[in-house]
């Protein structure tokens, strides 16, 4: 069984993001990049499944410009067997990400779509869900924990009232939240060997894709800064106080 991985090239998690000084978005330019948290999540998820005898190849994909490839070669470091680039210098929103996944989807013909539930630069929280939607699909969301047999996914999600488990038949699409694992630190020989292994190139009209800017950003802006908080010494003085400012 195949399984198909998307992985989405971001700001670093680790980098102080700052928004542009005409507020038309954060910059970008000279800031490391790397590949979304929770789609390494997918990809780790996919290996284990490899090394448990469920899948056979793990293809990732990524959708973006020239850059993503080292995104890519990221994800063959962590054991994917092949990648598959979607050439675009736009925007890709979540629309015409689900569009191209489903495309890629029907041409590789995978028995699970493993995505992260969200990337950390828009927090959508959408691909997924509208690309099981696109190929009429199963899908099982935010998942902590997934187990594959006799043709069935049984996956373990994180809601608010706390676990809850489905069962989903194959093929199914899937999205990992944090707690399904933790990657694996990528060691210098798989870096290497991922220089070797074939990255395929598309374009969004090879698909037979149009791209959808169905969203439109009015505005970025920096968070509010916090306010200088009181020491107090009193539970009658932490009253008083929540009183004046019509806390409480």
């Amino acid at each position: 069984m195949k399984a198909l991985v998307s992985v989405k090239r971001v700001v670093d998690f680790n980098i102080r993001i700052q928004v542009k000084s005409d507020g038309s978005g954060v910059v970008t330019d000279g800031v490391k990049h790397s590949m979304n948290p929770f789609d390494e999540i997918a990809m780790e998820e996919a290996v284990r499944l490899r090394e448990k005898g469920k899948v056979t190849e793990i293809i990732a994909v990524t959708i973006g410009g020239a850059k993503c490839e080292e995104t890519l070669r990221t994800a063959l470091a962590f054991g994917a067997d092949r990648a598959v680039h979607v050439k675009e210098e736009g925007e890709v929103q979540p629309l015409t990400a689900a569009r191209a996944f489903a495309a890629v989807f029907k041409k590789e013909n995978p028995g699970v779509f493993l995505l992260g539930k969200q990337a950390i630069d828009d927090d959508a929280n959408q691909t997924g869900q509208m690309t099981a939607a696109l190929l009429d699909l199963p899908q099982a969301t935010f998942a902590s924990k997934v187990e594959i047999g006799d043709g069935k996914a049984t996956v373990t999600r994180e809601v608010d009232a706390g676990l809850e488990t489905l069962e989903v038949t194959l093929p199914a699409v899937i999205t990992t939240d944090l707690r399904l694992n933790e990657p694996r630190y990528l060691k210098l020989p798989d870096i290497m060997k991922a220089k070797k292994k074939p990255i395929e190139t598309v374009t969004l009209a090879d698909l037979g894709v149009q791209a959808a800017a169905v969203l439109k950003t009015v505005k970025t802006t920096s968070p509010a800064g916090r306010s200088k908080g009181q020491v107090l010494k009193t539970v009658d003085e932490l009253i008083a106080a929540l009183k004046a400012k019509g806390l409480v």
